[in-house]
């Protein structure tokens, strides 16, 4: 008598779950022992199933489960056989391996999201606020402490600020060496803490002295440092998904760090809200001492040159109403009507990259990827079509005005009011209009 053939296990094929991927990368494609998988132009997986063999390394190493295994009909009913005949003592999935284990348990040692206050001569920047607010989120979202870091010279009043932008605990070293910022002691300070106290998440500012920092920090601890993001989440495997814009800024990426710790992130001024402040707020300062003596720094400060009280100088990323001409200014003598405007508003001007690049405006004034992210209660766009890299600086701005004579300017989808037409006519139209507005009404003029 014959014996029975024994049913062999369907391996499936790999298949994207619609609108789950992030582009993050192509880790799937990296996985794929057969090159099963090509990345289309939004760096979407796109499965050549005849070339599939099921192996699903593809489906394991997705952050966000955008990938499954698709079997026939027919597998599925081997599958339903398989199942009634499966031994009660067989083991269902494959016994975890000795690394993923170290790794679990090396993960499972880093607990708590920081927020690296910046200040200078105690003045902290409005960015380390920002950061508090999101940070809170992802506190919360890990079930975690919010805590801040503050580095400096008599600056414990910081700690206490924190606590009220939401921070439960403060690390604080307080030494004469941290009174201006150099990147050696700075980092030593920093780099302590972290490796006492190992952190899950550290947030920067993406300042001039934040981004000098967060690096070295990186490059010392030997982990993972995602620069300049827009977007901060949590998934399900507690990893922090950071998103910022990639390829020149035509895709936005959501990046991972899988197996370092603490997970890193820049994040510019004025991309994050700030979070309501609570004055009765307190919390715990843990104080350490920083190692390091004067004659260990090779870096000197000689002089301290502030260019705060500059007559030229302006600071757009702080401005409540922004007014911004691109190409379509045609002229750097053009910018006059704009200041007109900003005059009475009480704004400023700025431009996009391509004035800038005409000579027509200095680089301080450029808004966009390459230049500052704003967020003004009122932007108007003027001449300016909408590139990606000018849209992430400004999209979160409370009320876009766009004034354009191309209809079809990306500029206009991002846009709470769209004009149509000749910003020559137009601009000036809405200046003498809220000129007549405050002639009516006896408002003084804003200078």
């Amino acid at each position: 008598m014959e014996k029975p053939q024994k049913l062999k296990k369907p391996r499936g094929k790999a298949s994207l779950i619609p609108g789950k991927c992030i582009a993050c990368g192509a880790r799937c494609q990296s996985v794929c022992p057969v090159e099963a998988i090509d990345m289309n132009e939004k760096g979407e997986p796109v499965i050549l199933t005849d070339k599939c063999i099921g192996c699903q390394k593809c489906v394991k190493v997705c952050p966000v489960e955008a990938l499954e295994m698709f079997f026939t009909p027919e597998e599925l009913e081997i599958l339903k056989k398989l199942e009634k005949e499966k031994g009660a003592g067989e083991p269902e999935e494959e016994a975890e391996s000795e690394e993923d284990r170290e790794l679990k348990n090396f993960l499972a040692r880093y607990r708590g999201v920081w927020v690296f206050i910046e200040q200078t001569d105690c003045t902290p920047e409005k960015v380390s606020w920002e950061l508090l607010g999101v940070g809170a989120r992802l506190a919360g979202a890990l079930e975690v402490e919010l805590c801040a870091v503050v580095l400096g010279h008599n600056v414990e009043r910081l700690c206490h600020e924190a606590f009220t932008y939401g921070a439960s605990k403060a690390y604080l070293v307080d030494d004469p060496i941290l009174k201006n910022y150099r990147t050696a002691p700075y980092l030593a300070a920093f780099c302590s803490l972290v490796e006492k106290y190992r952190p899950e998440i550290v947030l920067m500012g993406a300042t001039g002295l934040g981004r000098d920092l967060a690096g070295a920090v990186a490059t010392r601890l030997r982990t993972g440092l995602t620069a300049d993001c827009t977007g901060l989440d949590i998934n399900e495997k507690r990893q922090l998904l950071q998103t910022r814009p990639a390829f020149g800024g035509n895709i936005m990426a959501t990046i991972l760090c899988e197996g370092r710790r603490p997970q890193m992130a820049s994040v510019r001024p004025h991309v994050m809200p700030m979070p309501v402040k609570k004055e009765d707020a307190a919390g715990e300062i843990i104080r350490e001492k920083l190692t390091m003596k004067e004659k260990d720094v090779f870096t000197k400060v000689l002089q301290v040159i502030s260019d705060a009280g500059r007559m030229d100088s302006v600071d757009i990323g702080g401005a409540e109403f922004i007014v911004s001409g691109g190409r379509g200014m045609m002229a750097k003598e053009n910018f006059k009507i704009l200041q007109e405007l900003a005059d009475e508003l009480g704004g400023v001007v700025a431009s996009s990259r391509s004035a800038v690049d005409a000579g027509w405006m200095p680089v301080e004034r450029q808004v966009g990827q390459t230049g500052k992210t704003v967020r003004p209660k009122i932007y108007i766009a003027c001449g300016i079509s909408g590139a990606i890299q000018h849209l992430v600086g400004m999209q979160d701005s409370d009320l876009i005005i766009a004034i354009n004579r191309d209809r079809e300017a990306p500029i206009f989808e991002v846009a709470t009011y769209g004009i149509v037409g000749d910003l020559f006519r137009i601009v000036p139209a809405i200046t003498a209009h809220i000129r007549q507005m405050k002639t009516r009404r006896g408002t003084p003029k804003v200078c």
